[in-house]
């Protein structure tokens, strides 16, 4: 017996979605679908929105964050406090400290956190580059804003010892215990985020 298959073109982009975070084979399948039945409009206005995606955004050459220009807004702006750098996992967490407003200097993106069963996944975070920037003279201060997780509190006490052994002189500080242990820094509220930010600690390593 012959199965049935779905048109190449429809299982293509149903391979295609699976490969999105959290999207298994029948969700890829309900969008598809989804898209096919809303007519070519819309799917027009996907295709315009990926492709203006991958042709303009890029990678800012300071701080690793995603922009349409390089420097980026934030590493561009002369009024934000570029002696201080803050050293987020992801993108989308400069977003979250930027609602604070409590915030006013530059950012560091790591693309990611230090795995402890896996050494090898140093090797894929931009943490060479940052080492470069705290040898800067006017860099003063390095706050390692990393959510409380176990990937995190490794990442960041390995982060303490290579800033203190590329530059001595430098304050490497810690958001304060505001945050609970384990929790995911985007899903921390603005306010308790901000008071975090604002009684920061020193490292003592």
């Amino acid at each position: 017996m012959n199965y049935y298959m779905y048109p190449i073109p429809i299982q293509q982009l149903i391979n295609a979605f699976t490969k999105l975070p959290t999207v298994g084979g029948r969700t890829a399948e309900r969008f598809v679908f989804h898209l096919l039945k809303s007519g070519k409009k819309p799917v027009a206005e996907l295709t315009l929105a990926l492709k203006n995606l991958i042709d303009n955004i890029k990678s800012c050459e300071v701080c690793w964050d995603f922009s349409d220009q390089s420097p980026c807004r934030v590493c561009a702006d002369t009024k934000r406090d570029q002696s201080t750098i803050c050293v987020v996992k992801n993108f989308q967490d400069v977003q979250v400290f930027e609602k604070t407003r409590k915030y006013t200097g530059v950012y560091h993106i790591l693309r990611g956190t230090i795995r402890p069963d896996d050494e090898k996944s140093i090797n894929f975070l931009k943490i060479k580059e940052l080492l470069g920037r705290a040898k800067q003279e006017q860099v003063k201060e390095i706050v390692l804003g990393l959510s409380p997780d176990i990937q995190g509190e490794t990442t960041m006490m390995f982060l303490e010892q290579k800033l203190k052994a590329t530059n001595p002189k430098l304050k490497v500080t810690r958001l304060a215990r505001g945050l609970p242990m384990g929790s995911d820094l985007q899903y921390a509220d603005e306010i308790t985020l901000g008071s975090a930010l604002k009684h920061r600690t020193t490292s003592s390593g």
